[in-house]
């Protein structure tokens, strides 16, 4: 079954907590190791529908709702790293989960790194799929900048070009059903929450020592055509953070343009931690 049809198909009941009058969307099924799936900006937890039946069935996965984004409220100007955090060790708190193993995409990865940073004694494993604990570069930092003062004036056709831009070019015609999809969903994300999130995401740090400094299993995956993050950047990070590094053929969105690859990956890593 396709990406597509698991999206389509595939339903998880969604429960809620409150966290600073805001709630905080999540779903939690399975039984086994707890595996916390952080999803990317301007996604939603829907992003994990092909992985859950599978990996569910050894595991316990907690997929949440970032702030500002599914049915998750938006929660200020900037949500920060740390507030990002905050609000999934408030569901992590709730569940009363000891131990547990972070998978983040994109954003979700840099929110992964922060709860690491934050609690490393709780974190079996923490896996990176098309994200980073590099900061912004200066030129990343500009786009981020000149992407808030468009989102202001053409916020619909920004989130479509941008959507269609974390893809391999090669397939965009391939997964052509699928991007609409994601241009779709990501279109429910208020205008307010794009900002705050965009500027949470400028201002991060470096957090390179999180994965340095700490003995729990530590996976990158990384896209060879990724058009945000240069895979060639990412091997050298795994180098200096000594982590483990899987390269796929496609783009920023593995979980569509690399999904057998991801499933696979992620079992197996899984299986270590």
């Amino acid at each position: 079954m396709s990406w597509l049809s698991k999206y389509t198909y595939f339903c998880v009941m969604q429960k809620s907590i409150t966290f600073k009058n805001t709630k905080i969307s999540f779903s939690d099924v399975g039984k086994g190791t707890a595996v916390i799936l952080l999803h990317g900006f301007l996604e939603n937890s829907t992003i994990w529908d092909s992985i859950t039946p599978e990996i569910s069935k050894k595991n316990r996965l907690i997929t949440i709702d970032l702030l500002g984004h599914g049915k998750t409220d938006c929660l200020g100007y900037v949500h920060s790293m740390d507030l990002f955090a905050e609000s999934i060790k408030a569901v992590l708190q709730h569940l009363k989960l000891r131990k547990y193993i972070l998978v983040g995409h994109s954003l979700g990865g840099y929110i992964c790194l922060t709860i690491a940073k934050m609690n490393p004694n709780k974190i079996k494993g923490l896996c990176l799929l098309n994200s980073t604990s590099n900061e912004d570069s200066s030129a990343r930092k500009k786009t981020r900048k000149r992407a808030i003062e468009m989102a202001q004036k053409n916020y619909e056709p920004l989130v479509k070009m941008s959507v269609a831009n974390l893809f391999q070019s090669d397939n965009l015609i391939r997964f052509k059903e699928e991007i609409d999809v994601v241009k779709k969903e990501a279109l429910k994300t208020p205008l307010q929450s794009y900002i705050a999130a965009q500027q949470g995401m400028l201002i991060r740090s470096n957090t390179n020592h999180v994965l340095a400094d700490n003995n729990f299993k530590k996976l990158i995956i990384a896209g060879e055509k990724d058009p945000v993050l240069d895979y060639k950047t990412s091997l050298e990070e795994a180098r200096k953070t000594t982590s483990e590094i899987v390269v796929l053929t496609g783009g920023h969105m593995s979980y569509i343009e690399n999904e057998k690859e991801v499933i696979l990956t992620l079992k197996t890593f899984l299986n270590m931690c």
